[in-house]
């Protein structure tokens, strides 16, 4: 199979600057050469073009920068259905994680997908319950048809994947009307008490089970937020109490065992805030993980 990375530079989704270094952070981790190692082919289609932050362009308070997000958002699109039509493997580095939403239009578009959303926040937040305004704190509820239109109908349809078919993990810090959206929903969210219960094996296989139910394979998008700030610091909003390390991989490796994966996205990588690029590293690895390196 071939990769093809796709970097996503954009910072517009948060408050916190830094994450449109990510794309850049990763490849200078080694990315390519490390998926090389495991005998894919790799291209690299360089950055999807993104609008530069402007404070005095923020607009609506509820959504802010949505026209410049909504672009990027159908730019990422299309590139991401070119790459799934051409029976390629979609790696999409960020950025902030309002990226998802292109992602996730343009794997829809070709393949009916189920979704696992590993992430510390719900990214389940609409315009009436945000608290920020800032959109990565909204795809995932986008991407399922809950918010805005200009966000909601991105690659020109509704509903990138039916919620029976999504599955959120390693879920610890909701804001209050989310949690409750979340439980109206019928989201599969594991939060780390979940994992800490029920081991990742077992939240893994609950999850990929949801996933796979009826559909063509799995999309999966990784705020590297979900893993402790211990083994993370470069992330834009850390929250205690995530991910262990071996946790994290497992989950990687439990997807590529089941052969199914059509996208993997990986976001929030925040390089200054790091430790001498520790966090983009982690990210290569876990992205190794994902497409089939073992231990043995």
């Amino acid at each position: 199979m071939r990769v093809q990375i796709i970097g996503v530079p954009q910072d517009l989704g948060a408050n916190r600057r830094g994450v449109d270094m990510g794309p850049s952070a990763i490849r200078y981790a080694g990315v390519r050469e490390r998926l090389e190692s495991l005998g894919y082919t790799v291209q690299d289609r360089g950055n999807i073009p993104v609008s530069l932050r402007d404070e005095r362009t923020a607009g609506d308070t509820r959504l802010r920068y949505l026209p410049e997000i909504q672009q990027t958002s159908e730019l990422l699109a299309q590139t991401v259905r070119e790459a799934v039509e051409a029976g390629d493997l979609p790696l999409v580095l960020g950025g902030d994680h309002s990226i998802a939403i292109g992602t996730l239009a343009g794997v829809a578009a070709v393949k009916e997908c189920g979704v696992i959303w590993i992430d510390a926040h719900g990214d389940f937040n609409t315009p009436e319950t945000t608290a920020s305004g800032n959109i990565h704190g909204m795809p995932l509820a986008a991407s399922l048809g809950r918010g805005d239109e200009r966000l909601v109908s991105c690659g020109g349809f509704v509903a990138k994947a039916k919620e029976k078919n999504v599955a959120l993990i390693g879920a610890r810090d909701l804001d209050p009307e989310e949690r409750d959206a979340l439980r109206r929903s019928r989201i599969s969210v594991f939060t780390m008490q979940d994992i800490d219960e029920m081991g990742m094996k077992r939240v893994m296989q609950q999850a990929v089970a949801a996933a796979l139910d009826g559909t063509e394979g799995i999309a999966v998008s990784l705020d590297m937020d979900a893993l402790d700030p211990l083994e993370a610091p470069g992330v834009g909003t850390p929250v205690r109490g995530g991910l262990t390390y071996r946790e994290a991989h497992l989950a990687m490796e439990l997807i590529a065992e089941t052969g199914a994966l059509l996208s993997l996205e990986v976001v929030e990588v925040n390089p200054i805030l790091d430790y001498r690029n520790q966090t983009a590293e982690l990210a290569v690895e876990l992205i190794a993980s994902a497409l089939g390196k073992k231990i043995i």
